[in-house]
């Protein structure tokens, strides 16, 4: 094979060993995928010390090898976090576990209701604004927004001095971003 078809090869592969690191730090795959990395880092290494005497093949393969280099960075960086445990998504599932523990009824059982409604709406309106800004939408979910948005309101309604607040979408140079505000002001506006 030629080095045109073993860039085309290279770029697939790469493409592919991206994809698995990122299912693999998302928990759907269970193993790291060390066996592609290594098919690609032996691809890598097979022009390593040869010159390349077409320039586009050349600046083709340095940047491929530059992408993996980068990554490789960052998939060290997530795999020593997680092995301290200080990676986000581990931690998001560890408290997602300690919260699974049973949870006493509380007297009022609308206010959940509303928080839930509140939730869904303010989802469903940045999902809609990220859309119009053609920003992506994957990696976003429902589980975060509430996290965020329950870690915000103790210190929204310190601020407001009160604990009746909305959330909205708004977007403001081009980001969609959720404000927060007294319901009562917001029925007035």
């Amino acid at each position: 094979m030629g080095i045109a078809e073993d860039l085309l090869i290279l770029e697939t592969r790469l493409k592919e060993l991206i994809t698995s690191y990122e299912q693999y730090f998302i928990g759907l795959e269970k193993r790291e995928p060390l066996k592609l990395a290594e098919e690609v880092e032996k691809l890598v290494r097979r022009y390593a010390g040869t010159p390349i005497n077409n320039t586009m093949y050349k600046h083709r393969y340095n940047n491929l090898v530059a992408r993996l280099n980068t990554y490789r960075q960052q998939w060290t960086r997530i795999l020593r976090e997680i092995e301290e445990g200080r990676y986000s998504r581990d931690r998001f599932k560890a408290a997602l576990h300690k919260s699974a523990a049973p949870v006493k009824p509380s007297p009022k059982t609308e206010e959940p209701n509303q928080h839930q409604k509140e939730l869904e709406r303010v989802y469903a309106e940045l999902v809609e604004a990220r859309r119009s800004c053609h920003l992506p939408i994957d990696g976003m979910s429902r589980e975060q927004l509430a996290a965020t948005l329950d870690k915000q309101r103790p210190l929204i309604s310190q601020k407001l001095g009160t604990s009746d607040i909305q959330f909205r979408v708004v977007v403001e140079g081009g980001k969609p971003k959720i404000k927060a505000g007294s319901k009562h002001k917001n029925s007035h506006e």
